[in-house]
């Protein structure tokens, strides 16, 4: 209604000027006072905006919908879905395991050689450690029920902290309930915003997760690569001259689960040294498993633990328990008790199993020949393996994690993922040999390809590397002539 008598105002406006303009000398008395045709114009103009403004827009009576109108806007609302669609590429149901995961295992009734657990010590359903479980079970029952905190410290937790500072040679540490919360705890407790973290392009889902609630400055550089380091590091260094206060840092994986790659760490602490950088160093798959005695990364290097700034590892591979832990220095663990998300806001971890990581250091120690076993089944696997068709090995050679790729990808990752677990599949059907195809979720950005990984355990018998060596030849010649 509005609208069309602004219109007709207008219009009729527009009109008069129309002929006001095309009479011969157009003038006008305003006030006794002769004004030019054109200014009169502007200024009747001028008015009749300022009157249209001042008036009151039109709004409709309000009133109630009726039950008819209500009932009418439910049945047409289509709520937006929680879960996007899932298609049939999205539908997997995995193998389910029926015992213990150890090196043999029992799915859908059937013993398979189990490749999938990082079992690498052997120690899943070991006397010794089923000992302690039952012993700490009886005297403390199943879980804290709290936080560490809160009344949630028990005195077998303080036992296996100073158990782990031991073995590692390191002044002190914390224990973690999840081993996956200890990486994405400890990063935000000592990286924050403002902060620059420069990272391996191939690092999991933990660590990742870590740099995204730390809101630091993230930098990657290309995986396992020195000189990608160098330069990086470089650059950072000339940009922040001036910024004295600024806390920087190196993040990396010793051994790599996305690739079975080890991380250089002499030339690591040679570059943070140069560069001033702090680093901390997630022993996950390396605990247990490098070095002479299984102390890790900076035994199996030489270098001395003090130089590293902060460790982590998850207790669940090695040592066949639960839960993580970080060592470092004193202060490094004291701020962790008190600013550390995973630490002080979760149920400490259940009594039986820091007793558990404690029996399993104990027998690491008493039982070195479990190391050299677990590097001789490694080496029977990589020369079985060297010569596959369509699949390289991408991993380190004293890798517990074999890592083996597609030599020539098809252009697509849904390609390669039907590929890979065609092999993975029919290994386990035809062969009874369990492998992992290493999917990767929606919030994985890890920038490296997928493969099948092979977990190599001390308690493999040779036969068992052999018959996994023979079932990835035959299968994957088949699956690559039958895909070309």
């Amino acid at each position: 209604m509005e609208s069309i008598f602004i219109s007709n105002i207008i219009n009729s406006t527009f009109g008069w000027v129309k002929v006001a303009l095309d009479a011969p000398s157009a003038r006008a008395v305003v006030f006794g006072v002769h004004i030019g045709g054109h200014l009169f114009v502007e200024g009747l103009l001028l008015v009749v905006i300022l009157f249209l403004l001042s008036q009151k827009s039109y709004k409709p009576p309000k009133r109630p919908l009726t039950k008819k109108e209500i009932d009418e806007l439910c049945h047409e609302w289509v709520p937006e879905p929680l879960i996007p669609p899932i298609t049939e590429e999205m539908q997997y149901d995995p193998p389910v395991l029926e015992s213990a995961a150890g090196p043999h295992t029992i799915i859908n009734g059937k013993e398979v050689v189990n490749f999938a657990s990082a079992n690498y010590l052997g120690l899943i359903g070991h006397e010794k450690l089923l000992e302690s479980c039952t012993s700490a079970l009886e005297k403390y029952g199943v879980g804290s029920c709290g936080p560490r905190g809160f009344y949630g410290t028990i005195d077998v937790h303080l036992d296996c902290e100073a158990r782990i500072a031991k073995f590692l040679g390191t002044p002190d540490s914390i224990l973690y309930s999840y081993g996956l919360s200890t990486m994405f705890s400890a990063i935000p407790c000592f990286c924050k915003r403002g902060d620059i973290i420069v990272v391996d392009e191939g690092v999991h889902w933990g660590i990742q997760n870590g740099l995204h609630l730390s809101r630091s400055t993230i930098v990657y550089f290309k995986h396992n690569d020195m000189e990608s380091l160098r330069n990086t590091l470089e650059k950072i260094t000339a940009e922040n001259k001036s910024a004295k206060q600024l806390r920087r840092y190196i993040i990396v994986e010793a051994v790599y689960q996305n690739s079975g790659q080890i991380a250089p760490l002499d030339e690591i602490i040679r570059l943070k040294e140069k560069y001033r950088f702090r680093v901390l160093l997630d022993e996950s798959n390396s605990f247990g498993v490098l070095g002479r005695l299984g102390k890790g990364l900076t035994e199996y290097y030489g270098v001395p633990v003090e130089k590293i700034d902060i460790i982590t590892a998850a207790m669940g591979h090695a040592l066949a328990t639960e839960g993580g832990f970080c060592t470092g220095s004193a202060r490094v663990i004291d701020h962790q008790r008190l600013s550390s998300s995973g630490y002080v806001f979760s149920a400490s971890l259940p009594p039986y199993l820091a007793s558990a990581a404690i029996t399993a250091i104990d027998l690491l120690e008493d039982n070195p020949a479990l190391i050299n076993n677990l590097k001789e089944n490694i080496a029977i696997l990589w020369k079985g393996l060297s010569n596959l068709h369509g699949l390289s090995i991408a991993s380190n050679p004293e890798s517990p994690i074999v890592f083996l790729r597609l030599e020539k990808s098809t252009g697509s990752l849904k390609g390669d993922i039907k590929i890979l677990e065609d092999i993975a599949d029919r290994a386990l059907k035809e062969d009874s040999v369990f492998v992992v195809v290493s999917k990767r979720s929606t919030l994985d950005k890890c920038r490296l390809p997928i493969g099948i990984k092979l977990f190599v355990s001390a308690a493999h018998s040779k036969d068992d590397m052999l018959k996994a060596c023979e079932s990835l030849q035959r299968v994957s010649a088949l699956v690559q002539r039958s895909n070309n």
